[in-house]
């Protein structure tokens, strides 16, 4: 009996260590993120951009992170929001920079310019809101 019960206390003893390695390794990852900079840009088409000048347009900022080194993470998409509230806004881009300085090396990258030559032409309107990660 007294081995079954020693057995019982090591393996929950094993079993609280498990869980808190695991809860270390979630405080790990948010803790990574956090201090990031996140880089959110809105774009408003023209009336007159045509599909494939949009497209255009979604294909040379999709390129950007393979150009530009300090780009962490890139992602993208359309607005589907069914509150109608999106100002004619239709494309959000999101990028995460490790701080300040990666956004810093970003926004006067060759590859940055080029990118805004070719959206100049079919945009009406830019919002960009930079922010850093907190939790």
């Amino acid at each position: 009996m007294k081995k079954l019960l020693v057995l019982g206390i090591v393996m929950a003893g094993a079993g609280l260590v498990l869980s808190l390695a695991g809860a270390g390794e979630g405080q790990a990852r948010r803790s990574r993120s956090l201090g990031r900079l996140r880089h959110v840009v809105l774009l408003k088409f023209k009336d007159t951009a045509a599909p494939e000048d949009i497209k255009k347009v979604e294909d040379a900022f999709r390129a950007l992170p393979a150009r530009i080194p300090a780009i962490e993470r890139f992602e993208w998409g359309t607005n589907v929001s069914p509150e109608n509230l999106n100002q004619g806004f239709t494309h959000c881009f999101l990028l995460t920079f490790r701080n300040e300085k990666g956004r810093d090396e970003y926004l006067p990258h060759p590859a940055h310019k080029e990118f805004g030559q070719a959206l100049r032409p079919h945009l009406d309107k830019v919002l960009v809101v930079d922010y850093i990660v907190r939790e």
